[in-house]
């Protein structure tokens, strides 16, 4: 592991703002650090795409190429994960092929955090723990596929990522949930936890695959200068939670709803019938849904990824341009 932290070269101690409040040591790569330095914008990435998210060896040619987006759009991409134990905001070229193709990863929510840290483990972040390990980082913007949300037919079943969004002030960008899930309660725990969510160029909330879920989104911004303004006035409030921008998935490779919605309902009927609960759930769904929609979900995806990278690199140039 010690060819893997040649680029690494800053070990900075700072403070997770939260009920919990404690101290942890973040390592920055190279790229990230002179970004920082340099007051340059950035774009926190996960890292559970590369080791849950996609098949090899799509995964890493997707890293790679959301890295290259953001940095085409203006900004510094700033892949997170937990590398030997060690929070790392920004990983190397080495770092991101270790993670695409290591079979000893744990996916990482909060929970998991001291859990991977203590054992000096390998974890990839999933939405709510890249946004807790981007805000210590002092990373304000984090590009994402979709958030987690409630469970249909389950309402008890919420995601750490909403609970997430509702206490760790920064600016996710995703294509809003996904469609497995029930997006009207989604879309009510994000209110009760004060989220504002704005639709980027749109006025409904996007459901993933596709571009409308036929809920209202609170706030619609047509460019990243309005999201950057609103995103400011939040500060100015001191308010803890995100501000969730949501994007459609660009329209040529989005899915017909009723086909997406056929495909859910036989997913779901299957994961009853085996009795499939919790944190199972959501990946079964996943995968049935992309096998009965073929390559086309799959497409679908890496499209999004790509957009809502470029999408969150405008944005964060828009907020460091005072």
């Amino acid at each position: 592991m010690s060819s893997l932290n040649q680029a690494r070269i800053i070990n900075h101690k700072t403070d997770i703002l939260g009920p919990v409040n404690p101290s942890i040591d973040i390592e920055y790569g190279a790229e990230v650090a002179l970004a920082i330095a340099e007051g340059r914008p950035i774009v926190a990435l996960e890292s559970t795409l590369i080791t849950h998210g996609l098949p090899r060896p799509v995964n890493l040619e997707v890293a790679q190429r959301l890295e290259e987006i953001v940095r085409e759009a203006g900004a510094t991409p700033a892949t997170i994960a937990i590398i030997a134990g060690r929070p790392c905001a920004g990983l190397t070229a080495d770092e991101l092929t270790f993670l695409a193709h290591c079979d000893d990863v744990r996916k990482c929510s909060r929970r998991d955090l001291p859990l991977v840290t203590a054992t000096q483990a390998h974890g990839a972040t999933t939405v709510a723990a890249t946004m807790l390990v981007a805000h210590a980082a002092g990373i304000p913007v984090f590009a994402t596929g979709g958030i987690g949300g409630v469970h249909r037919g389950h309402p008890f079943d919420v995601s750490a990522d909403l609970l997430e969004l509702g206490r760790t002030p920064i600016t996710v960008v995703c294509a809003g949930a996904k469609a497995i899930l029930d997006i009207p309660l989604t879309l009510e725990v994000l209110e009760t936890h004060g989220v504002p969510v704005i639709g980027y160029g749109t006025d409904a909330f996007p459901a993933f695959y596709t571009p409308s879920s036929g809920c209202p989104v609170d706030m619609r911004c047509d460019d990243a200068a309005a999201v950057a303004s609103l995103i400011r006035n939040r500060d100015r409030w001191g308010l803890s939670a995100a501000c969730l921008v949501t994007v459609p998935v660009p329209a040529a490779d989005a899915l017909p709803a009723d086909v997406m919605e056929d495909a859910i309902q036989a997913a779901l009927a299957e994961a009853d019938a085996q009795q499939i609960r919790g944190k199972d759930v959501t990946p079964y769904l996943l995968a049935r849904v992309s096998e009965m929609t073929g390559n086309a979900s799959r497409v679908a995806n890496i499209s999004l990824l790509e957009n809502n990278a470029r999408v969150a690199a405008e944005i964060a140039s828009a907020l460091a341009s005072r």
